[in-house]
């Protein structure tokens, strides 16, 4: 190959000539391996890195398994993700989970709904007053029962915001109190109905109101709880301080109070507040 000003040889592979400094051109095709193999998507996470060439389908890893169990009526279910988590649950026929309005997230397309107006267990007391109890506590006007028709089927609940998905196995005539709109999905048999607080200073100024929402078994409740989860199991007595609105759920033994912050400075300075609860 000759450079096309002075004449003077050039190896191939040079983009200049050695002797007078003009770019080399050359009409001979160039190969590419990225011309020949196409665009690359390349992406990384918790499972490792993984590429795909175009053209090709995207095999991305499934969602890390977090939490297993059964349900009382023998349903399946698995959680699955880190910061924004899903309930994977298993039906069979004969089964059946309900939810708030809009709660799902996808189903396989054996399963049925059938939105009505009644609540988990049947304890909600007549049509009209369900929708009035589950207004008050922050829940939706209508719940949604999902059935299996036909063998195997699935439906999934996601999270709306960062957290955690925590399934609560409840015996019959347990019951766990939750901060609204913590209800994600329960069993059938599961009652669900509002929990009033009576104490004023606690519905007042304990970050969570006057209205929380009771979940009463058998079977598994499954509430969605925003940020990380730290629990405690309290001793006759025993007074844990908590800063008011990070009280998630608590069981009905638990007596929820809350005192004022002692100390101008502290009142003042420290961050927290006027109150606390216990």
């Amino acid at each position: 190959m000759q450079c096309s000003t002075c004449g003077a040889s050039v190896q191939p592979g040079m983009k200049f000539c050695t002797k007078c400094g003009t770019p080399v051109t050359t009409n001979e095709p160039i190969a590419s391996s990225v011309a020949a193999t196409g665009p690359t998507t390349l992406l990384s996470g918790d499972a490792g890195s993984f590429q795909s060439q175009a053209g090709q389908r995207l095999d991305l890893p499934d969602p890390k398994v977090v939490a297993s169990g059964e349900g009382k009526t023998g349903m399946d279910y698995q959680i699955v993700g880190t910061t924004m988590q899903a309930v994977i649950i298993q039906l069979e026929p004969g089964q059946t989970i309900y939810s708030e309005t809009g709660g799902m997230a996808w189903m396989s397309g054996n399963v049925t709904m059938n939105t009505n107006a009644g609540g988990g267990g049947g304890g909600l007391g007549g049509m009209l007053g369900g929708m009035v109890k589950r207004a008050i506590s922050g829940e939706s006007l209508f719940i949604v029962d999902y059935t299996v028709q036909g063998g195997r089927g699935l439906v999934a609940f996601a999270s709306e915001f960062p957290g955690k998905i925590v399934p609560l196995h409840l015996g019959p005539g347990q019951s766990m109190i939750m901060q609204r709109d913590a209800f994600m999905c329960a069993e059938k048999t599961v009652q669900l109905e509002m929990h009033f607080r009576r104490n004023l200073g606690a519905g007042f100024f304990g970050g969570e109101g006057f209205i929380m929402q009771r979940a009463t078994g058998p079977g598994v409740v499954f509430a969605e709880l925003d940020g990380e989860i730290v629990e405690y199991t309290l001793e006759a007595g025993q007074v844990l301080k908590v800063d008011t609105g990070h009280v998630a759920m608590l069981e009905p033994t638990v007596q929820f109070d809350v005192e004022m912050v002692r100390g101008f400075k502290n009142i003042l300075f420290g961050g927290e507040g006027l109150f606390l609860a216990t």
